[in-house]
Formats: structure tokens, C-alpha cells, sequence
């Protein structure tokens, strides 16, 4: 018989994440299936790793085939102990991040603790990150686990490029109104911040991030275009942060004495 991949899905909303459980529906149909998850939910902690804390992950249920383990890191963590502790000795072939509670399209990329775990696991495996538009604890993934089992197919089938995950969002709208799939790039924008004073229930000020994402692209091609055109958006990522448009315009730093 020949041998089901083996598919390590880990997420950063938590064990607990609806969005957990759709990846698992979606990963559950191509091969063997482990899950490690954070304890609790660790969004926006980009390529965060622990060093400072000891790591602990625990087996906390087996359901209908698939291991679901839970740890007190963060989402690149989970990577690293599906790989090394969990599936030590096992070569992983897939590995699938999310699905998020929310986009991570344009600059949220570098924040997104979603993508921070495909783009870990994207050093020696294929992976896969993706997200939903919808924030909402109950949102909606029809149209991920649909269109999700189509890319994971394909890419179980073909490949990816070495050292190259995607960057999977799904708009918010019903299934049935989403035009397809697009290649795209990372839209050209970024976070406008702001930290809003607040006060607690013990009178003792605080402060809470804010924001609203703009974007300076609008251009046809990128993420957001997509999005905003009932499009799912695949993106390409690396880790690869160089940027070469710029070597020869800094190339005078190497004549500074």
C-alpha cells in the first residue's frame, strides 16, 4: 500500500480554535495527522521562539486517528516540537498553519504568528498558511476547508519550491460568491497604530493596540486586490528578507572609512 504523508498542523489561536479543528477536516483527508497547538492563543507573535522558559507539550486527546498535543510556546515553537520531540525520527511532508481567525495579508505577514510557523517549517518542508478574513471566534471556514483541500492536493501532488510556503486568505463573503483562486504578491501597505488609554476596573491606567490596515498598492495583482475582489489570494512567501532592489543603491557604505 502506499504510504499516506504525514501532515503536522499547528496554528496560533490555540487548541481550543474552531479553526483548529477545519485544518484538521481539510489535513484529515490526504494522510496521518498530528496536531501540536498553543495552551492558549498566541496570535501576533510572528517567528517568535521561547529560550527564557522551559518548554513543556502534552498529549491531550487521540479522535478518530489524529494526535492532538498542546504546548506552553508559540507557534513556531509548535513547528519545532511536531519536528523534533513529537515526530522525532519521522520526516514530516506537509506542514499546515492555521486556519486563522483573520487575514494575514500585506505587512500583517511579518507580525502573523500563523505564517511564522510556515515560514519555520518552510526551511526543509512544504507548508501551507491560511487565513479567513473573519476575526470571529464562529467564523465561517466553508469556502477554506473547500478551496483548502484543493491546494493541499496540489501541492502534496506537485510541490512547492525548496525554502518556499504560501500565504493562503480567504475573503469574508459566502461561499458561493468567491470567483476562484489568484497567485499574488504582498500588497504594499502598512499599519496605522495608534495605543488608546484605558482605565481598569481597579482605576489603574493601561494601554491597548489599535489600528486599521492601509494600503498605498491598489494595485491589481497584489493580496488585497484580491481579496477585495472575491478572490482567495495565494502568495508565495520566503524567508529571505534581503532586499536586493536596494544592494546597489547602499553599495556606497563599502567605501566608508
Amino acid at each position: 500500500m502506499e504510504k499516506k504523508p504525514l501532515i503536522l498542523v499547528v496554528n496560533d489561536d490555540g487548541y481550543e480554535a474552531l479553526g483548529l479543528e477545519a485544518m484538521v477536516e481539510i489535513a484529515k483527508e490526504f494522510g496521518e495527522v498530528v496536531v501540536v497547538a498553543p495552551d492558549q492563543v498566541r496570535s501576533a507573535m510572528g517567528h517568535a521562539i521561547t529560550m527564557n522558559v522551559p518548554l513543556h507539550v502534552t498529549h491531550y486527546k487521540t479522535v478518530d486517528g489524529v494526535q492532538y498535543w498542546r504546548t506552553n510556546g508559540t507557534p513556531v515553537d509548535c513547528v519545532k516540537l511536531g519536528q523534533k520531540v513529537v515526530l522525532r525520527g519521522r520526516q514530516v511532508d506537509l506542514v499546515l498553519s492555521g486556519i486563522n481567525h483573520g487575514s494575514n495579508s500585506s505587512v500583517s505577514v511579518i507580525y502573523s504568528g500563523t505564517m511564522g510557523a510556515a515560514i519555520e517549517a518552510s526551511f526543509d518542508t512544504a507548508a501551507i498558511g491560511l487565513s479567513v478574513q473573519d476575526y470571529s471566534p464562529n467564523a465561517d471556514f466553508t469556502a477554506a476547508v473547500h478551496y483548502g483541500k484543493k491546494i493541499v492536493k496540489a501541492v502534496l501532488e506537485k510541490g512547492l519550491p525548496p525554502h518556499v510556503c504560501l500565504n493562503v486568505n480567504v475573503p469574508k463573503i459566502p461561499f458561493e460568491e468567491i470567483k476562484g483562486m489568484k497567485i499574488t504578491r504582498q500588497t504594499d501597505g502598512y499599519w496605522y497604530e495608534d495605543m488608546e488609554k484605558r482605565v481598569d476596573p481597579f482605576g489603574r491606567e493601561y494601554y491597548w493596540l489599535t489600528g486599521h490596515l492601509v494600503d498605498t498598492d491598489h494595485a491589481e495583482g497584489s493580496c488585497e486586490w484580491a481579496l477585495h475582489h472575491n478572490y482567495i489570494s495565494i502568495q508565495p512567501v520566503h524567508y529571505d528578507l534581503t532586499a536586493y532592489h536596494a544592494m546597489n543603491d547602499v553599495k556606497y557604505l563599502e567605501d566608508v572609512q
